[in-house]
């Protein structure tokens, strides 16, 4: 198909049957839950996603998403750019049951309808390839805990066993 804008939904068991490959556009304006994760709304990522019946008669998804989104570094607090990339490797099933039965190299695709909307499934698989802690490489502001820091904690802090110690030297 096309590299414009992805489609809204498909058919994964027709284009399985079919050996489809699917590329385009996804917006990240088009994906609320992965932008709540974002400072901007701005840029795409391009999706491939490819449709076979595998060798052991499963209809599988496969495919990637790659773009740049950008995040709140978390040490300066200014936008970094983060290079994303979503890998999917998923299984069609009709219920819980075939999903528990999948080889484990697969994650399951629930479909409940003809139809499967697809921007959710590669919103997924991108807000699970995001950094937990977004942070430029070369970031300019120091931190201020550490070893010293530490060492200095413990030196205010009085032991609160130094009186059992003078006990136990009185005894001796």
């Amino acid at each position: 198909m096309s590299n414009g804008p992805l489609p809204k939904k498909a058919d994964p068991r027709k284009l399985a049957e079919r050996g489809a490959k699917i590329t385009g556009i996804a917006e990240i304006s088009a994906m609320p839950r992965l932008a709540s994760y974002l400072c901007s709304e701005q840029g795409a990522v391009d999706v491939t996603l490819e449709f076979a019946v595998d060798e052991q008669h499963l209809r599988t998804v496969s495919g990637s998403a790659v773009g740049q989104v950008f995040m709140t570094c978390q040490r300066c607090l200014e936008p970094v750019a983060i290079d994303v990339k979503a890998s999917l490797n998923l299984a069609v099933v009709l219920n819980d049951e075939q999903a528990r039965n999948l080889p484990r190299y697969f994650d399951p695709l629930l479909v409940e309808e003809e139809d499967v909307a697809l921007l959710p499934i590669i919103e997924d698989e991108l807000i699970l390839s995001l950094p937990s802690v977004p942070k430029h490489q070369d970031c300019s502001v120091k931190t201020s805990w550490g070893e010293t820091e530490s060492v200095h904690l413990q030196q205010e802090k009085p032991n609160p066993f130094s009186v059992l110690a003078a006990l136990k030297n009185k005894a001796d």
